[in-house]
């Protein structure tokens, strides 16, 4: 049961080119964003489109499999993890984020 404590399963297609960034360690880190898309008929018997935007990063093996293969409108399903960290902008802001972490990815097929 505990491997299911943190768990994210999402569906949906990249809003952008994955960022791939070549960390001074050596390690690479991919960047981008995920669109889910979820439709439901209101109380009135009005159809509403709800789209929901997702922060997610991935490291090593999965890095190189975005980098070779994902791009902006791919539909893709995803594993990880629900990570929440903070940071300091240039301005001195301190800035809160909520990333899923990859694992796992499955590409599926385009329109």
């Amino acid at each position: 049961m505990n491997s299911i404590r943190n768990k994210v399963q999402l569906i949906g297609n990249l809003g952008n080119n994955p960022e791939i960034i070549n960390l001074e360690s050596g390690k690479k880190l991919a960047k981008f964003s995920l669109a889910t898309n979820e439709s439901y008929t209101n109380a009135s018997g009005q159809k509403i489109d709800k789209v929901e935007w997702h922060n997610l990063v991935a490291w090593g093996k999965t890095c190189d499999i975005i980098e070779k293969y994902l791009t902006k409108g791919k539909e893709v399903a995803i594993e990880g993890k629900l990570t929440s960290r903070s940071y300091e902008t240039k301005e001195g802001e301190k800035r809160y984020i909520t990333e899923v972490v990859v694992n796992e990815l499955l590409l599926l097929a385009g329109k």
